[in-house]
C-alpha cells in the first residue's frame, strides 16, 4: 500500500501557497470532461508513461524529491502510477482517492463528472 491522500485533503492543499505537483495520468481525451483548475496541474497520460517510462514526466515531475499528488478518473491507474514512481525511486509521492471522480461528487461539481 502506498500513501494516499483524500479529495478533502487535495482541496485544502489547493487552497494553499505549498508547492506540489497534481500529476493527471488520465488520457487527453478525458481532459475535455472533468479538470481541476489548477497552475501546479502537471498532465502525464499513463499509456505514454508506460511506453516512454520516466522521461514522459512533464520537466517539473522528473525529480525524485518533488511532492507529487497523483490523480485519475476513480484512482486506479493514479495508485499504479504513484506505486510505480516509488519503484523508481520518488520519494514524496501520493495517490488522490478516488480520483476526479469524487473530488467532483464532494468538493467541487463545477470541474465536471462523466
Amino acid at each position: 500500500m502506498f500513501p494516499e491522500i483524500t479529495v478533502t485533503d487535495l482541496a485544502e492543499k489547493l487552497k494553499s501557497d505549498e508547492q506540489f505537483i497534481l500529476l493527471d495520468v488520465r488520457e487527453p481525451f478525458e481532459l475535455q470532461y472533468a479538470k481541476i483548475d489548477d497552475q501546479r496541474l502537471e498532465v502525464a497520460p499513463i499509456s505514454v508513461l508506460s511506453q516512454q517510462g520516466p522521461d514522459a514526466l512533464p520537466e517539473p515531475a522528473k525529480s525524485q524529491d518533488a511532492t507529487i499528488y497523483v490523480i485519475c478518473h476513480h484512482g486506479n491507474r493514479s495508485m499504479q502510477v504513484t506505486a510505480w514512481l516509488a519503484q523508481q525511486g520518488w520519494k514524496n509521492i501520493f495517490n488522490v482517492r478516488g480520483g476526479v471522480d469524487e473530488y467532483a461528487r464532494k468538493i467541487d461539481s463545477s470541474i465536471g463528472l462523466y
